[in-house]
């Protein structure tokens, strides 16, 4: 049986194939015993309140003092519900995808990263390595396993015109599938107030900085564009790089720093201040990469794309020097990747969710801005 929270939180339920799928989803064993306080629906939440909760765990309380109905262990379950969050956002799932993920693991883990479920079951959403979910390491990785059930929500047809219970259920199979239904004013809730904690990195209508100057490229390239180093596996070094001599001291720095975060995954609105650490929301994204390893060269940038394309001056692509920040994708004036060049025609990069902090060759990028900010 699959067990859910209802009432009093001891109900059980019986798993499921996923439908037109060859996957299962069994929810926690832990569902049984941790609704703690929690004795049915949530339908007075207060969303002011439960804002400034989240935003105290997030700045670093302890979460003793904190009380938000339905979370037993805050300090535990709201970085899980970021992850969440984020990895949607990076994703571009809709507003109403990241609250049906939320309210699927609360009701499946109660936030919680289990180790243990029913059967194979683990992780935040109760995924099971047996059913094509993943290995079980991946499942107990919070961001891979937002991702899984993002592609399977995104994967319903007509899930935006659905209920969020009737969505979940669609990726879960519940044996009782209206159990989803006690979460959505909480995870509404959840889901308002930590996506106004991340900075913006082009996910939404923020506008550059206007007057600052900008330069387009003009199809001019440098001149090594990395080739020579063949094929480069991601996360690593290619053989016979070494940071230039010549680079600007800072600038080394600022390299070295970024390069000690290869192979670490990719996350939107990832701090990069941990990248190494178990904290998703400690990893990098592209701007927070950039931001962090001058940071640790003494100097200071702001958060986003956005913002970084108005960074110190201007520089043609054919021009580059180490340490310079490069733009792709969208607009010179508004882009929505960066990377650092790394001389000898290679760049530095957190590309994308699912992908690790690389070195890419610069013919592989399409520059429509470049910035020297020392």
């Amino acid at each position: 049986m699959k067990a859910v929270a209802a009432g009093i939180g001891v109900v059980f339920l019986s798993p499921l194939l996923l439908a037109g799928t060859a996957m299962m989803m069994a929810s926690s064993a832990e569902a049984v015993q941790t609704s703690g306080s929690f004795s049915g629906c949530l339908t007075d939440i207060d969303s002011d309140e439960v804002a400034k909760h989240v935003t105290d765990i997030l700045d670093g309380a302890s979460g003793k003092d904190v009380h938000i109905e339905g979370l037993d262990l805050p300090a535990e379950q709201v970085p899980h519900a970021r992850t969440i969050v984020a990895t949607g956002i990076s994703l571009d799932v809709p507003k109403k995808g990241q609250i049906i993920a939320l309210a699927t693991a609360m009701q499946e883990s109660r936030l919680r990263n289990l180790n243990y479920g029913d059967r194979d079951s683990l992780g935040l959403f109760q995924q099971r390595p047996s059913q094509g979910w993943g290995t079980a390491q991946q499942i107990r990785d919070p961001v891979y396993a937002s991702e899984r059930f993002y592609k399977a929500l995104l994967e319903v047809d007509g899930w935006q015109q659905m209920t969020v219970t009737q969505a979940a259920q669609a990726v879960q199979a519940s044996g009782y599938p209206d159990a989803y239904a006690q979460w959505e004013n909480l995870a509404t809730a959840l889901q308002s107030a930590i996506a106004k904690t991340f900075p913006s990195t082009g996910k939404n209508d923020q506008k550059p900085d206007e007057g600052k100057e900008t330069e387009t490229t003009s199809g001019c390239a440098p001149a090594k564009d990395g080739s020579g180093f063949g094929r480069i596996p991601e996360g690593s070094v290619p053989k016979g790089y070494k940071i230039p001599k010549d680079a600007d001291p800072k600038a080394r720095k600022a390299l070295d720093w970024a390069m000690h975060q290869l192979g670490t995954q990719y996350q939107w609105g990832g701090s990069c201040t941990a990248a190494h650490g178990p904290d998703p929301m400690g990893r990098c994204d592209c701007s927070s990469l950039m931001q962090q390893a001058y940071a640790h060269a003494g100097i200071t940038l702001t958060r986003t794309t956005y913002t970084q394309v108005n960074e110190g001056k201007a520089v043609s692509p054919s021009h580059l020097q180490p340490g310079d920040l490069i733009f792709s994708r969208g607009t010179a004036s508004r882009p929505e990747h960066v990377g650092m060049y790394m001389g000898e025609g290679l760049v530095i990069e957190a590309p994308r969710t699912g992908k690790p902090v690389r070195i890419t060759p610069i013919k592989d990028w399409d520059i429509l801005a470049a910035r020297r900010v020392l």
